[in-house]
């Protein structure tokens, strides 16, 4: 036996049991899956830092969209912050490196 206890993907389970594996689930609670998506969160950053390849762009995408529904928010209101941020103080494509500030 082999124990994950994590958060994983709707479909894991069903991908499992075709493989003729056995597995136990359970549904969390909408805290235990906030804060569950909150640490795959962490996990897929982590996985991005050390492959750094578009599949792990896209798992922390559907991490960060599950969050942004689990708390409540539409997709068109995370775009609409996102943009609004960006046109008040830009975006990143100039690749602006800040050093330092001199304070008077």
């Amino acid at each position: 036996m082999k124990v994950y206890n994590k958060l994983v993907r709707d479909k894991i389970p069903e991908l499992i049991e075709s493989d003729g594996k056995t597995c136990k689930t359970r549904v969390l609670s909408n805290e235990e899956y906030i804060a569950a998506l909150e640490t795959k969160l962490n996990e897929e950053v982590a996985e991005y830092q050390a492959d750094k390849n578009l599949e792990e762009m896209a798992d922390i995408l559907e991490v960060l969209r599950a969050i942004c529904i689990a708390r409540g928010y539409a997709l068109e209101e995370l775009e609409a912050v996102r943009a609004k941020k960006a046109d008040e103080r830009g975006g990143f494509e100039e690749k602006i490196f800040l050093e330092y500030v001199d304070v008077l």
